[in-house]
């Protein structure tokens, strides 16, 4: 599995690059406002940075909501940087920009995405990663890893190229579930990230190692 870290924090994304298991990174305007960044110039600018920082996809979300918009905002970022995946939401005009972007060879994220019907037609139009939204399905009592295994399935069976990109990753617990359920991809929070290193047992014999070292060379 890969992952991406999702958030548009310089800082976050240099400290999940130096631990030498990110792959790539995932933003949306939400991020890019958590971090005060406004306009669209200084947001455009802001992907370049990111794009600098990680040898990896980088998905940057279109705004625009129509066909006409989505194309030509999604060829603007694609121009910004080789690594710059064109993010789109899971809409009918998504899914038309999502099949003229494939005939650009300029690959694209499909967000916003909650059920297999979704994914299906998204894979359909060619999108390189399809990214079901796992806590938000949480947050409403469904099962948003039941989703990943779901469509982990349904392309297997039918031999689609498109990557399922687990996200709304709320925690580590959530990466070990998209693990299991056969998520190309996980985007997540960095804290669920080094949530992964914690465990009671791991603590408990490093403190015991330390206490015998001492021990043995005082």
């Amino acid at each position: 599995m890969k992952f991406f870290i999702d958030t548009a924090n310089l800082e976050q994304i240099k400290e999940a690059n130096d631990m030498g298991v990110l792959d790539g990174v995932t933003t949306n305007p939400t991020l890019m406002a958590r971090e005060g960044i406004k306009g669209e110039e200084n947001c455009r600018k802001h992907y370049v940075d990111i794009c600098n920082i990680v040898n990896g996809d980088v998905s940057a979300e279109v705004i625009a909501t129509d066909y006409e918009g989505m194309t030509r905002e999604g060829e603007e970022l694609a121009a910004l940087h080789q690594n710059i995946v064109v993010k789109v939401p899971c809409t009918a005009d998504g899914i038309k920009a999502i099949k003229y972007f494939s005939g650009k060879n300029i690959r694209t994220n499909c967000t916003l995405v909650f059920s297999p019907g979704q994914a299906l037609l998204a894979a359909k139009a060619g999108a390189t990663y399809v990214s079901p939204f796992v806590g938000r399905l949480d947050d409403i009592s469904s099962d948003g890893v039941e989703l990943v295994g779901k469509i982990v399935d349904m392309y297997t069976f039918y031999g689609f190229d498109t990557r399922v990109l687990a996200a709304s990753i709320r925690s580590a617990q959530h990466i070990i579930q998209c693990v299991e359920a056969g998520a190309d991809v996980a985007t997540c929070p960095l804290a669920a990230i080094k949530g992964l290193l914690k465990h009671p047992l791991t603590d408990s014999g490093l403190a015991t190692f330390l206490a015998d070292h001492q021990q043995v060379n005082s």
